[in-house]
């Protein structure tokens, strides 16, 4: 049973929400958007599977220690933590759900974004002239 965390980096949002709304640095922010909530979601799949089996694992020990006639305590202690982590197995469960909803709304957003956006981007882009500011016309 691998009961050792690992102490992870602090690490910065996916994407600065920096106000910057260009659209390929729209496009970059969404893409690690979608990238990181991918990352999240493979990792809380795995994280889900680990807790399973530990609360599994933790029920099967619960019984051998009830067949070795020990002192009931510790098979009520025993099972108290299977259920604890079978809860949490289930409540990680959601929440992986959860993360791989965002990830596919992010990677939707970026390609509608992209389908309304990328022309307008290839004709603002490729003029020598300078583009008004958004707003300008519209007086």
């Amino acid at each position: 049973m691998s009961s050792e965390l690992s102490p992870r980096p602090v690490a910065a949002s996916p994407a600065a929400a920096d106000g910057d709304n260009r659209y390929k640095s729209v496009q970059l922010k969404l893409k690690k958007l979608a990238a990181a909530m991918d990352s999240s979601s493979d990792e809380l799949g795995a994280l889900q599977r680990e807790m399973r089996a530990n609360a599994e694992r933790t029920e099967a020990l619960a019984v051998d220690i009830a067949n070795a006639h020990l002192d009931t305590r510790f098979v009520e202690l025993t099972n108290t933590v299977a259920v604890a982590l079978g809860g949490a197995a289930h409540d990680v469960r959601k929440l992986h759900q959860s993360a791989q909803d965002v990830a596919q709304t992010a990677h939707e957003t970026q390609r509608t974004h992209s389908t309304l956006y990328s022309a307008l981007d290839d004709i603002r882009s490729s003029r020598k002239e300078r583009t008004p500011k958004p707003g300008f016309f519209a007086r």
